[in-house]
């Protein structure tokens, strides 16, 4: 009987990430544009002053000054006249590095890929429009509570146990099943061509290791939650690390082939 509570414990949190996400892909559908920019810019902000504290705890000053750094970046990046991801970026990696902080080299990596998936974000919904937003967050949902699931109900051995040793084999199959479902249901719906369902389990896998990697930070800085933004249920970081993952996934992915989604 004891042992109901501590399977299901993180099932609320999950939830609440989904609902998050859900309303992110909301706002999108309805503002677009300036106003999504914004709302991306914020988040992406409220990340890298979230993973600035994680690893330099304390210093709140510089990890304001970050978070400034990382706005800024993005507004340039997606003004008139923009000024190139690739010149801004690794400002931002070595403004980690080159501070005092914990694990600098993961976290000058973690900071480059939350400005990515910022990036992203904006880039994929001008691009490819709604329908690609709404799979991405579809994707990374279904792979999460299919994943979620199917790990407390089946178990079995652990994915990667030293990093995140609640992740199972078991939910990590199942997360990547669920992706390849939501990628089916847009095909069907005709916004996609049939590689789409071969690509959003890979989607997935990205997604999840986004999560493996706030997870693996989390524990080199010893705290529980990137922060405490959301009572009780950590910060942004914790509800987004694996949309992170799946965002760098897909801008890698479009520098080699077309996404096969659109409007």
């Amino acid at each position: 009987m004891n042992s109901a509570p501590g399977r299901w414990g993180d099932l609320r949190p999950r939830l609440i990430s989904a609902a998050v996400m859900l309303a992110v892909g909301a706002v999108e559908i309805w503002l677009g544009g300036l106003w999504f920019l914004v709302l991306i810019t914020a988040l992406t902000a409220i990340m890298v002053w979230e993973l600035a504290l994680m690893t330099a705890p304390g210093d709140s000053i510089r990890a304001l000054a970050l978070a400034a750094l990382a706005a800024l970046s993005l507004i340039l990046d997606e003004g008139w006249p923009s000024v190139p991801a690739y010149w801004l970026f690794p400002v931002m990696a070595l403004a980690f590095y080159l501070t005092p902080r914990r694990n600098r080299l993961a976290a000058a990596l973690l900071a480059v890929a939350i400005m990515v998936a910022g990036h992203g974000l904006f880039v994929l919904r001008d691009e490819s429009g709604t329908p690609a937003i709404l799979w991405l967050i579809g994707v990374v949902i279904a792979s999460d509570v299919m994943g979620y699931f199917a790990g407390r109900l089946l178990g079995g051995p652990k994915f990667w146990p030293a990093v995140s040793p609640k992740k199972t084999w078991s939910g990590t199959v199942a997360g990547w099943l669920g992706a390849a479902l939501v990628g089916l249901g847009f095909v069907l719906a005709g916004y996609g061509t049939w590689w789409l369902v071969a690509i959003s389990p890979f989607l997935a896998l990205a997604g999840q290791m986004g999560d493996i990697a706030e997870s693996w930070i989390k524990r080199r800085t010893g705290v529980k939650d990137s922060s405490s933004l959301i009572p009780g249920h950590g910060g942004l970081m914790d509800r987004f690390d694996a949309l992170v993952g799946a965002m760098v996934f897909v801008m890698v992915l479009t520098r080699v082939v077309p996404l096969p989604i659109g409007p």
